[in-house]
């Protein structure tokens, strides 16, 4: 089955790197998602990359520490996990390109718009580092802005549990899980999709969100060939 985008901004986790080691890079883990990511790539689908620092740094949680340079030292942690996801990719034979928010011109390319595209356009897989750069800015909202620069036609996020529900599914086994849904029932009944700023940048830019989730890898290939995995959130 053919693709069904062109091209889509992929949001991982930084805890989805870890594995069943809950902290640091599990090589093993690392691979089986960049094998999944190098098949949708084969597809002839561009690919970019947004991923979290979360396996090695929670900055809201460290006590008494500027909330500035806590999200400074997380957004060091996203640049780790952008080189590991690179090594992986290339070893699967992708072509990768690692562009960072905050300048480190040794070992990635500063973030530079019209170069990622183009980048995309030839085939390349952009993995974006640093958030966006600034702090007090989550990766999720990072990888809303990053998806819109990008123009690319959804945003792809991979988390821990199926899609979107109307409760939290960790507490209430009856939750509900939706297979679409609008910003506006998101808006008005609270659901977490992501952090308010990441949504409102989706929702007034007319960003598809598809929520899905990546214990099982193959599903990343079966939501960009159509298939009905997660929830998508759309206006």
């Amino acid at each position: 089955m053919g693709a069904v985008y062109k091209r889509i901004l992929l949001k991982l986790s930084g805890e989805v790197l870890a594995g069943p080691k809950t902290t640091g890079i599990d090589n093993d883990t690392v691979v089986t998602i960049c094998k999944s990511i190098k098949a949708v790539a084969d597809l002839g689908v561009e690919v970019a990359i947004v991923v979290g620092g979360g396996n090695f740094w929670r900055g809201r949680s460290s006590d008494g520490m500027d909330r500035a340079r806590a999200d400074h030292i997380g957004m060091l942690a996203t640049a780790m996990n952008s080189l590991a996801l690179c090594d992986a990719l290339e070893q699967l034979g992708a072509d990768v390109r690692v562009q960072t928010a905050i300048e480190m011109r040794q070992i990635a390319e500063p973030y530079i718009r019209n170069r990622a595209i183009r980048h995309l356009e030839k085939g390349r897989i952009v993995i974006f580092g640093c958030g966006t750069g600034s702090p007090f800015f989550s990766t999720d909202t990072a990888a809303a802005l990053r998806s819109v620069e990008m123009n690319a036609d959804a945003l792809l996020k991979a988390t821990n549990v199926d899609g979107v529900f109307d409760m939290d599914p960790n507490k209430y086994p009856d939750a509900v899980k939706y297979d679409t849904v609008s910003f506006k029932e998101v808006i008005n009944r609270d659901l977490k999709v992501m952090d308010s700023t990441a949504f409102s940048l989706c929702k007034d830019n007319d960003m598809t969100i598809i929520v899905f989730n990546l214990d099982d890898p193959n599903n990343l290939v079966d939501v960009v060939t159509g298939k009905n995995i997660g929830t998508t959130v759309t206006n």
